[in-house]
């Protein structure tokens, strides 16, 4: 065998005179490992021993720059909230800002399948590599923006590359690295997804709050950071990743789904976004779920007329972990983005802790969420068991929520940190274990596919459950204000007279839309605030635990699902010998 050194070519190693696969794409029966081949999965001692076609080094080298990519969609998500506001006013459309995250989530959420099946079809790297292009050019104008709508139009653009980033990352991993193996690299992963967590607040705070750098505008830089680390990761991938070259013949691409899709995800996710504004049940809510109710039943009719051909073909889900693993990963979906999404939020408005602190502060769960993957992944190693990992931490979240849905305003943050910890223990359980058994459960033909699907509607998941959560936040507020002032008063005459005062009067107006006036109110009057607002995210907290629950309970319908000893790869060239002996 022979290892790449340095930063060339990284080439699968073969066991001598192992001939080139002419079609590396031909499925195999799910969990079934092929005698023969190249390489075992299990062969890995660590270090620098073979892991599947390549060396743990080698994969190591190669996770170098898929990381970075995934490093840059996972980052994007939290810099760019961070810093929307100072964004929003410089560029006058605060009232507009909804819009630029709106863009972005549909384009991203759209093209996460689409990228998946292209990447079964025509090969991941250069699909890898076009979608890091896409999002690049995107963020580079997204720095130019000279108003909300031209920023809002070139989210649109970054979100068609952020589609394929995360699921073209995991489906090439399932490719060169059994999933028996692949539990081991879950620590890369979860860091990459942590550093993200806690770096996108401090560093978008940090942008965000320069008048100028370098003479540009402090806030464009939040665009701008992700030129160069997009180009070092198209170099690393480009000079580092080979596969065999694909081209699955005779298959048919399905744009009639992927229309049908954008068709029933473009007015459902935007009113999502905007239902909350625009009233749930307005005329402009209900056109948008008139058009993506029609748009799901032509996507439907469309799917089951194509088959296999099909965007997310409907056999999938006949396969009852890739069902069981779809439908978990939709309520994991509310219950994850709910807390990741909705925590930072309670410690800027309750605990007065500004973006940069609420980032640092987030750590005990990023913390919890690592040391669980790493955890599980090297015990899904040693033994090939994966099925328990997800349906306990799916309790572990549950019970965080719940513990989180108890905290008050006046909680001490060091007793808030306990069930945050908890909850990233749980989580940390679930993406992963997840995904290996569903890349397990179909053909290694196939593993874009399913990737991509699962990661699809865990997405959707997150994007209507944060929508509901902000809905239940902000449709109780003002009732449990009302209520806090009420029994602050009852107990303070002081309180009672600061009410009628039109300094109060205009806070309580505002404060859905500006948390900032909590902090330069009186501390006496802003207590009742943090109260009601507390309240209101015990409500919200509630609901996510019963959306965790959800999911321990379909995760029990979970099947036992052998992990592949082999990689994708080594999978598909070990079936065509056989093939060629049955012509």
């Amino acid at each position: 065998m022979t290892t790449s050194t340095g930063a060339g070519p990284i080439q699968p190693e073969r066991a001598a005179g192992a001939e080139t696969p002419a079609t590396p794409d031909t499925p195999v029966p799910a969990a079934v490992a092929p005698s023969g081949g190249a390489s075992s999965g299990g062969a890995s001692s660590g270090g620098g021993g073979p892991v599947g076609d390549f060396t743990h080094a080698q994969v190591l080298t190669i996770l170098s720059g898929l990381l970075l990519g995934m490093f840059l969609a996972a980052l994007d998500q939290t810099i760019v909230s961070t810093s929307i506001r100072t964004i929003a006013d410089d560029l006058q459309g605060l009232s507009q800002q909804a819009w630029v995250t709106t863009a972005y989530l549909i384009t991203g959420t759209i093209t996460t399948p689409i990228f998946g099946k292209l990447g079964d079809i025509y090969g991941r790297k250069r699909l890898f590599m076009f979608a890091i292009t896409i999002f690049v050019a995107g963020s580079a104008l997204c720095s130019f923006a000279t108003s909300m709508t031209s920023l809002a139009a070139f989210r649109a653009i970054q979100g068609l590359g952020a589609g394929g980033l995360i699921p073209l990352v995991l489906a090439i991993i399932g490719d060169i690295v059994s999933p028996r193996e692949r539990a081991k690299y879950t620590g890369y992963f979860m860091a990459t997804f942590g550093a993200s967590s806690v770096l996108g607040p401090l560093v978008g705070g940090f942008l965000a709050g320069r008048d100028e750098i370098a003479g540009i505008a402090g806030w464009r830089w939040v665009f701008l950071v992700n030129v160069p680390v997009g180009l070092v990761a198209f170099v690393v991938v480009s000079r580092t990743l080979r596969l065999p070259a694909t081209r699955r013949r005779g298959v048919r691409i399905d744009w009639w789904g992927a229309a049908f899709l954008a068709i029933t995800l473009v007015p459902l996710l935007t009113v999502a976004e905007q239902g909350r504004s625009w009233g749930w049940l307005s005329g402009r809510s209900a056109t948008a779920y008139a058009i993506g109710a029609l748009g799901l039943l032509g996507f439907v009719l469309i799917e089951r007329r194509l088959g296999d051909a099909a965007l997310i073909p409907p056999r999938l889900f006949r396969i009852r972990a890739a069902a069981v693993t779809i439908a978990a990963s939709m309520a994991v979906g509310v219950a994850m983005f709910g807390g990741i999404m909705l925590l930072p939020l309670y410690l800027q408005i309750v605990h007065g802790a500004s973006p940069t602190e609420s980032g640092l502060l987030m750590l005990p769960m990023v913390v919890g969420m690592m040391l669980a993957s790493i955890t599980s992944g090297r015990m899904i190693a040693r033994t090939g068991h994966v099925r328990m990992f997800p349906i306990v931490g799916s309790a572990m979240a549950t019970v965080a929520l719940l513990l989180l849905s108890l905290v008050s305003a006046d909680t001490d943050l060091r007793v808030v940190m306990v069930p945050m910890f908890l909850l990233g223990l749980g989580l940390g359980q679930c993406m992963q274990p997840l995904l290996l058994t569903v890349q397990s459960a179909v053909p290694p033909s196939e593993i874009g596919m399913a990737t991509s699907s699962a990661t699809f509607f865990r997405q959707i998941g997150g994007t209507i459950g944060v929508a509901a959560l902000l809905s239940v936040l902000f449709g109780t507020l003002g009732g449990n204000i009302t209520t806090a002032f009420s029994d602050a008063a009852a107990k303070d005459p002081d309180v009672a007279a600061a009410m009628a005062s039109p300094e109060v009067e205009r806070a309580l107006d505002t404060v859905a839309d500006d948390s900032s006036v909590i902090e330069r109110l009186d501390p006496e009057i802003a207590h009742p605030i943090k109260v009601g607002f507390s309240e209101s995210m015990d409500r919200v907290f509630l609901i996510a635990a019963g959306a965790g629950l959800v999911a321990f309970l379909i995760l029990l319908l979970m099947p036992a699902v052998r992990l592949r000893d082999t990689s994708a790869m080594a999978a598909a060239r070990a079936a065509v010998p056989a093939e060629e002996r049955e012509g």
